[in-house]
């Protein structure tokens, strides 16, 4: 039986426009917000301003942005939809339920990502590991760029479902990277261990291995949630980032 034919690859601006709809219809930006100058979107997403130009062409067309003449572009009212997220995380049974999901989530994207990735996609996400490399041998651990290296597979999983919901879930999940970065410090190896996790991911997904991205995917994740959680009596997490370490909180 034949193998199936690849999935064609997506231009520049087609994963420009796609992430600028994304953002739009989600509710990162207000209506009638102006939006980056091209220059500036060109350096964000590390493309060329015809790349942004034909980027926001798809945009007017799909009536999402309208612009003004020497004045930028600018977001539609009917574009915009109900922001995608979740309540706020108010305990610990909040922040176990969030692994949950993510442990459902990502090991399929990263599965995704793995058979579909490009050469962008697979440089975004080692952009992000290399942010993390040059942290972890400073002793120390990047949630911003921890979240980008799973955000851009999630990305590069060519599912906008997956991404948008990594999106919906960014809030939710710096609480867990902020403990989980706190914890991992106290062991002598543990940034390093944390570190290689994402290494072991990466790799997977550079060799389009999609069942041991997804293995080592659910692995991380339930080794993230194990060095954190206790299954105890939950405790207020809301001001997570000023407040006392977690009630439940278990291995150092």
């Amino acid at each position: 039986m034949a193998e199936p034919e690849k999935r064609a690859r997506k231009s520049l601006s087609e994963i420009v426009f796609e992430r600028m709809e994304r953002a739009i219809k989600s509710g990162s930006y207000r209506p009638d917000e102006r939006l980056p100058t091209e220059h500036d979107l060109a350096a964000e997403f590390e493309v060329s301003r015809p790349v942004i130009r034909d980027a926001l062409k798809k945009l007017r067309e799909r009536g999402l942005i309208y612009s003004r003449q020497g004045a930028g572009s600018f977001v539609r009212t009917i574009g915009l939809k109900q922001p995608l997220g979740f309540g706020p995380l108010e305990n610990v049974s909040d922040l176990l339920s969030c692994y949950e999901f993510r442990l459902t989530l990502e090991p399929a994207a990263a599965a995704c990502a793995a058979e579909r990735r490009d050469d962008a996609a697979l440089e975004r996400i080692a952009a992000a590991l290399e942010l993390m490399r040059d942290a972890t041998n400073r002793q120390s651990h990047r949630e911003d760029a921890d979240f980008q290296f799973h955000l851009a597979i999630a990305i590069a999983s060519e599912n906008s479902y997956f991404s948008i919901a990594m999106e919906a879930l960014k809030d939710h999940i710096a609480v867990g990277m902020r403990f989980h970065g706190a914890s991992v410090k106290r062991e002598a190896s543990g940034l390093a261990r944390v570190f290689d996790e994402h290494a072991g991911i990466f790799e997977a997904i550079r060799l389009q291995d999609g069942a041991r991205a997804r293995d080592l995917m659910r692995d991380h994740l339930t080794h993230s949630r194990d060095r954190l959680f206790t299954r105890r009596k939950p405790a207020l997490v809301s001001d997570a980032g000023n407040g006392p370490p977690l009630a439940t909180q278990g291995q150092p």
